[in-house]
């Protein structure tokens, strides 16, 4: 199994060996607000750390760690043109899989020139991002995001993540991969289940964001379970918990 999408920064190192005993044998860190991110220097701190005190906590458990690094839109420092000059470097390295995560959060100026920017170093390089969809004004938010993406890169190239029932009618007849969020707060397996039930599995990813808020590092597992016990055929469960993921970021 893949989890899709984590923050592994905010984790135990138990949570690590919890995941890699339930099956998971890899997952994609994302960069994020962890703190406040206040000048270039913290957010390449932030960087480094995932790549490099993180991805060893995890693979001294048996996870595997690839990561997807950028400005997230409530960690645009006032210098960020500094982290801009540096992303097509940053992702020469061959763990370093999309720019991500990155998108809107309130839809202001600043944060619609920051995410078009780095959509836009994406479309050069022809990388992948992985997108944020927020908790607040979510189909409001998705529709910007949603018009901004099919105008400055290739949807296929795109994981839209945290989808729900509110905002994936309007997602699922473009090329966009979907992120299927299974946290306490956001979608329970059962609601994964019924999504995936109405929608199909072909374009969704499974991941547990977890971070520090509530979370649980066995969603992936635990939404397996519940597409198995619904009576799922075993290949499409693999589809929407390893093989699209495994697709999308190339990782084998």
């Amino acid at each position: 199994m893949i989890d899709g999408h984590i923050h592994a920064d905010t984790r135990p190192y138990e949570d690590f060996e919890k995941m890699a005993i339930s099956g998971i044998n890899a997952a994609i860190s994302c960069a994020h607000d962890p703190l406040k991110m206040s000048t270039s220097a913290v957010i390449f701190d932030h960087f480094d750390r995932l790549v490099n005190n993180d991805r060893e906590r995890a693979a001294k458990n048996g996870l595997t760690l690839y990561f997807a690094l950028g400005i997230h839109p409530r960690s645009i420092s006032s210098d960020f043109e500094k982290v801009l000059h540096k992303l097509p470097k940053i992702l020469k390295n061959e763990r370093v899989v999309a720019i991500g995560e990155i998108g809107l959060e309130t839809t202001s100026p600043k944060e619609i020139d920051v995410f078009i920017q780095q959509l836009r170093i994406a479309d050069d390089l022809k990388a992948k991002v992985i997108v944020h969809t927020p908790r607040t004004n979510k189909k409001e938010v998705t529709e910007i995001t949603k018009n901004i993406l099919l105008e400055n890169i290739e949807p296929k190239r795109v994981l839209i993540d945290h989808v729900d029932f509110t905002i994936v009618d309007s997602l699922i007849d473009e090329q966009f991969t979907l992120g299927l969020t299974v946290q306490p707060l956001k979608m329970s397996p059962k609601d994964a289940f019924i999504l995936l039930n109405d929608y199909g599995l072909e374009k969704f990813v499974l991941n547990s964001d977890m971070s520090s808020s509530p979370s649980d590092p066995l969603s992936v597992p635990k939404t397996v379970h519940e597409l198995r016990m619904n009576g799922f055929d075993e290949k499409d469960i693999q589809l929407v918990s390893e093989t699209n993921a495994a697709k999308f970021f190339n990782i084998s």
